[in-house]
């Protein structure tokens, strides 16, 4: 309560000083409600326990800009709303944004709020700091209303030094108060002070104790002002005299302060989690805030937020619960009761003098730290362009700049980035089906004919030009074009005029695009499958195709290639015979040919027969003499990853046949598929009779092992590579 209750005060009568000085004791009156009513409320509903809440810089710097533009006619002719009317719609817009916080909490943006670009919030924080700095000024020096800065600062002779040697007093002291002792904070010790520092000036100037029509001090508080309740009352029955060009503008200015609270809040929350490693619950923290800020505004008190430097203190002082904040809130209306009359004697210069050094600890000075790499200036830019609208022009104004060259920033850095996460061709890379040996030399030997690119990131209109530009090349030379979209997080129309550009180059020339892995679900929600047919992407007239995988694209293009270049398909194939297998070659001319054919037994296999499954028992070799069988490992939740695929003259499950364990994954017939199965019990007995035929069928398994192995490492550098 001590750090919370003079700054609200200070920031009250900051946002109460633009309306003259007889309204800066009603200023003072509103911070305390403030404190009191949001100190109250938001820790019993909000969802990080120790934060401590209450009017802050930020809703006065945007409070203070919004009284200033209302008291300005609208032009030179036009009345000027009266300073009555003003204050009853800055406490329309604090209702409101109370009210707008509760609809963030209640739709759950309490994440999106907290992912608001860093350089946006540190130049709109620095904006506020400087508005605050140069609002404070005419305060700490006492000038005349309607005097600039330029011309304040060059006249000595219009300062009232009482005040100045106040503020600077309490400035110095509370900037140096840290390093002394942090018993007691801050604030209350540059408060103090500056108010012995005024009543030492007093002694030689008499005229400084009186309290009544004292331009130096806060004034009359308490129940002897016009300040009661029915001052809150007389506020709420005058909305009826309002007429709708007042209310013009006032939900944007409730946006802006209830995103600004937000992330004020938040950004407190995140800081103390890292502290006491807990995890806030900001949606409900988002509804808290708004309910404190409805509170205070209808009991005629100043907007809040979660602040810093009170809870830290708490967090010091042993505050473990949200009973620590309500306190704060209980502990400020004890101390309005008890010491409320003194109030009146606060210098209005120990009260700027706060802010001020308020206003430099909000400023983000290590952002000048991004001059230091050429990467980053791009972003202290950012900072300084919010900096400079707020300047010229207004808050509201600043975040809609600072958002612009935000998002131009992130466009611009996709645009630099690839969206080709690795790219290879068929002669580099095959796919998981097993070849035979003049089949895999003509692959080899392709050259650019299938060209493979994966895809990451987002596919959207700062990205698809470049796309495009580096795929130019294989467009013009490749038969078949495959997009692996596995790692796409995002595609936009932009993106899928760029897809449809690219089949209709391809089509040109007969060749094909496919794509493989288009995710179902992605962050967004889109189905990038779905979408593509939306919008007329895939359609059997068109030359696109796809697959559920990549390894599946990459065979069905290989499979096409070989059949151009005059390979037989599969299907055409007769079944093999013993002899014709290279896994048994040698065996017939050491007369044990005819022993292992008699161990091997027939199985025919119908199309999408599940051959084993993973986990099951069995110690059988397949040998493939017709059809087609993929072997995949089960991923969970109804996916899998395509290990190999094997073709006639091809054997699987010789994990199982070494070592008798269970299966490792599954095998399904792809087609209509003969096999010769056997079993490592029968072949365990053929061994016996004929040690031969068992020494060279593991020097035979062995060899074919290590050429698939080796086929493995080569393609594991290639990905490397790539």
């Amino acid at each position: 309560m001590l750090v919370a209750l003079p700054s609200a005060i200070a920031f009250g009568v900051a946002i109460y000083a633009v309306f003259g000085p007889d309204y800066v004791a009603e200023g003072a009156m509103a911070g305390i409600l403030g404190t009191v009513a949001i100190g109250m409320t938001a820790p019993l509903l909000g969802g990080a326990p120790r934060l401590i809440s209450a009017p802050c810089a930020p809703a006065m710097a945007v409070t203070v800009a919004f009284a200033t533009t209302l008291l300005k006619p609208s032009s030179p002719g036009a009345t000027a709303i009266s300073p009555t009317q003003v204050l009853l719609l800055l406490t329309l817009v604090a209702l409101m944004s109370g009210g707008l916080q509760i609809l963030y909490g209640v739709l759950r943006a309490g994440r999106f709020i907290k992912y608001i670009p860093y350089p946006v919030v540190a130049g709109y924080m620095s904006a506020v700091a400087v508005k605050i700095f140069l609002g404070q000024m005419p305060k700490l020096f006492g000038w005349p209303g309607g005097l600039d800065l330029f011309d304040g600062l060059t006249h000595p002779s219009l300062w009232a030094w009482p005040g100045v040697c106040v503020g600077i007093v309490t400035m110095v002291v509370m900037a140096s108060a840290p390093r002394v002792t942090k018993a007691i904070p801050a604030p209350v010790l540059g408060l103090l002070a500056g108010i012995a520092t005024y009543f030492l000036l007093a002694l030689g100037n008499s005229s400084l104790l009186r309290l009544e029509h004292n331009p130096l001090l806060v004034g009359l508080i308490g129940g002897a002002s016009e300040l009661r309740l029915t001052t809150v009352i007389e506020r709420w029955r005058a909305i009826g005299a309002l007429d709708l060009g007042e209310m013009s503008g006032l939900l944007s200015q409730a946006v802006t302060l209830s995103v600004l609270l937000s992330i004020d809040t938040l950004k407190t929350c995140v800081v103390l989690d890292a502290l006491t490693r807990t995890r806030h619950r900001s949606n409900r923290e988002l509804i808290g805030q708004g309910v404190a800020n409805v509170a205070s505004a209808l009991v005629g008190g100043v907007p809040g937020a979660g602040t810093m430097g009170a809870t830290l203190v708490n967090l010091n002082s042993g505050g473990a619960t949200r009973l620590s904040g309500f306190l704060e809130g209980v502990f400020a209306l004890v101390a309005f009761v008890l010491l409320g009359g003194l109030i009146g004697w606060v210098p209005l210069a120990a009260l700027a003098g706060i802010l001020i050094v308020v206003a430099c600890r909000m400023f983000d000075k290590t952002s000048f730290r991004l001059l230091e790499h050429r990467s980053t200036v791009l972003d202290l830019l950012v900072i300084l362009a919010v900096v400079i609208v707020a300047m010229a022009f207004d808050l509201i104004a600043a975040a809609g700049a600072g958002f612009g060259l935000a998002i131009l920033l992130f466009i611009r850095e996709q645009m630099q980035g690839s969206v080709i996460r690795r790219r290879f061709h068929a002669s580099e890379m095959s796919s998981k089906r097993h070849r035979l040996s003049a089949e895999k030399e003509a692959l080899l030997h392709s050259g650019e004919a299938i060209t493979v690119c994966e895809l990451q990131g987002s596919l959207f209109f700062g990205t698809t030009d470049r796309l495009y530009t580096e795929l130019e090349l294989d467009l013009k030379r490749s038969r078949f074009v495959i997009l692996d979209l596995r790692r796409v997080q995002s595609v936009d129309f932009t993106a899928a005029h760029l897809l449809e550009q690219i089949e209709a180059v391809l089509a040109e020339r007969q060749a094909m695009l496919l794509f493989s892995n288009l995710p179902q679900s992605l962050p967004s929600g889109q189905d990038v499958a779905a979408y593509f047919k939306e919008v007329g992407l895939v359609r059997p007239a068109r030359h696109v195709k796809v697959f559920d995988s990549l390894a599946e694209a990459l065979e069905w293009a290989e499979d096409q290639f070989l059949g151009q270049a005059g390979f037989p398909r599969e299907s055409s194939e007769r079944a093999l015979g013993v002899r014709e297998f290279e896994l048994f070659s040698e065996f017939e001319s050491d007369h044990v040919l005819a022993p292992l054919a008699d161990c091997l037994v027939e199985r025919s296999c119908a199309v999408g027969t599940t051959i084993f499954r993973n986990g099951d028992p069995g110690d059988e070799l397949f040998v493939i003499r017709r059809g087609l069988v993929r072997i995949f490992l089960p991923l969970g939740h109804n996916k899998h990853l395509v290990l190999a695929t094997f073709g006639p003259g091809d054997f699987f499950g010789d994990v199982a046949f070494l070592d008798r364990s269970r299966r490792s994954a599954d095998a399904v017939a792809l087609a209509a598929t003969d096999l010769y199965v056997l079993s490592r019990a029968r072949f365990d007995q053929l061994s016996v009779a004929h040690p031969v035929l068992g020494a060279k069928m593991f020097a035979r398994l062995a060899r074919m092992l290590a050429h698939r192995l080796r086929h493995s490492d080569k393609e594991l550098r290639a990905l490397q590579e790539a």
